[in-house]
């Protein structure tokens, strides 16, 4: 075999070995795009779920800050009552507790 025909069959074999290997540079190419589709898609739905949850949030914010709020005057109702009491108890026995 002379010199030139190993140097062409050498080179043939490189060319396969680099088809080869664009080939699977291609697939590569393929599954990262899948991927990224399917990660954006997985983003998306995970933005969806935390605008609900916080929608849920400050509905729930709402609701509790208006019960406190009636709490709160209940509890101040029952202070100027018990102050109101107080000074009517203390009228009427003349002691003044201070």
């Amino acid at each position: 075999m002379k010199k030139q025909e190993r140097f062409e069959i050498l080179l043939e074999d490189i060319q396969s070995k680099f088809d080869l290997v664009l080939e699977g540079h291609g697939a590569l190419h393929e599954k990262i795009d899948r991927t990224g589709q399917q990660l954006g898609e997985r983003i998306d739905m995970v933005e969806v779920q935390i605008s609900a949850l916080n929608q849920k949030i400050d509905t729930v914010e709402a609701s509790l800050t208006a019960k406190i709020d009636k709490v709160e005057a209940k509890i101040d109702g029952v202070a100027a009552d018990l102050a109101a009491h107080r000074i009517d108890t203390e009228a009427h026995h003349g002691i003044r507790v201070v």
